[in-house]
């Protein structure tokens, strides 16, 4: 797939999830295959060109952490031109420019879904970074403010116009935020509108048959996972290979997941330090535990969670009180196995109840 002047070895996309797609989880997600380029926790323009510790540490990278994308938000034009120019300096591959956010932390400031309303000021914006740099340069927006405001495709009309790369379209509107059902009719709408560069979908694709659904009916091409790959890091790698063979891989069984929990782990305190990196992965493992089987007893634990060794023997302790659910070949009883994956809204038909994965919650949620 090519993304301006980036060659890309497959059409999946990492979604920013604020708090939750930082580099240990990128690297794990990146080491399950299926994933090429992936984008950065929302950072803003100022905060980055000021040295903000917290910036620094949302783009922090590595050469195993290749190619990446920063996402960028910020309203003032200068602004977010030298904060990309020093992005491209740090040797980011490309800029995604958040025109999607959701938070009125984030839109009061005229950044975020509000870009989405000024569609001549957004341009501008657009084509001043897009000429200081020689980088890709992407959007990521909604379909609009509300369903009275679907400016989806003018806008991404408008961005063409001043060279952007790429667009990526979440299929709700700002007002829905995460609720009701994606709109794969709005996204299709952009595609339709800018056939000169690719358009990415986004929005409910946590399982194979979603994006293989998002493919079909929009014509986008490529799909974006944010939630559904943090609920199932294999999602990339099982979405290619049901995309190219037809074929459904079989879930993870229980110790390639806690292979990989470990693995998340290490990163985690690789990059945080073993108490601080402790600390943060105790909202993670709940997502793990949820295809374990019966873990109410580690979920419990892992709120005391402060070093490896700990959770050394958490792991151990959880071992041994999970052999109650287990048959004789050491599987878990038919009664106690988990539910299978999630539907997405996709899934089902219209008026249909389906199961939501939720959406994590992280600093978001404070603003």
């Amino acid at each position: 797939m090519q993304l301006g002047s980036l060659t890309l070895k497959s059409n999946l996309f990492l979604s920013p999830l604020a708090g939750y797609t930082n580099l240990p989880f990128r690297l794990t997600v990146r080491e399950l295959g299926g994933l090429d380029l992936a984008t950065t926790d929302l950072v803003n323009a100022r905060s980055l060109l000021e040295g903000s510790r917290v910036a620094k540490k949302l783009v922090a990278t590595c050469p195993e952490d290749s190619p990446l994308a920063v996402q960028l938000f910020g309203a003032v034009p200068e602004e977010m031109r030298d904060a990309a120019l020093l992005l491209e300096e740090m040797g980011i591959h490309s800029i995604d420019i958040n025109m999607g956010c959701p938070v009125d932390k984030v839109t009061r400031t005229g950044s975020g879904s509000t870009m989405m309303r000024r569609i001549d000021e957004t341009a501008e914006l657009v084509a001043t970074i897009v000429q200081a740099v020689k980088v890709p340069v992407t959007a990521k927006m909604r379909l609009g403010w509300d369903s009275h405001n679907l400016t989806a495709p003018e806008l991404a009309r408008a961005l063409v116009d001043v060279g952007i790369s790429g667009v990526f379209v979440h299929g709700r509107t700002r007002k829905q935020g995460f609720s009701g059902r994606v709109n794969l009719d709005g996204i299709r709408a952009v595609v339709q509108a800018i056939p000169e560069i690719p358009v990415i979908g986004n929005g409910d694709v946590t399982t194979l048959d979603a994006a293989k659904r998002m493919f079909d009916e929009t014509g986008c091409a490529g799909v974006s996972m944010g939630r559904g790959a943090f609920y199932n890091p294999w999602l990339f790698c099982h979405v290619a290979h049901f995309l190219k063979t037809g074929e459904r891989l079989p879930e993870p069984g229980f110790e390639e997941r806690i292979a990989v929990m470990y693995r998340h782990l290490d990163y985690m305190i690789a990059f945080h330090g073993e108490e601080l990196g402790c600390r943060f992965f105790r909202k993670v493992v709940p997502w793990y535990a949820k295809r374990l089987g019966p873990s109410n007893y580690l979920k419990r634990q892992i709120f005391s969670l402060k070093s490896r060794l700990a959770f050394d023997a958490m792991i151990a302790s959880y071992r041994e009180w999970r052999l109650q659910f287990l048959d004789e070949e050491g599987e878990l009883l038919p009664r106690y196995r988990p539910a299978p994956l999630y539907s997405s809204f996709m899934d089902g038909k219209a008026g249909e109840k389906q199961d939501a994965i939720p959406v994590p919650k992280g600093p978001v949620d404070l603003w």
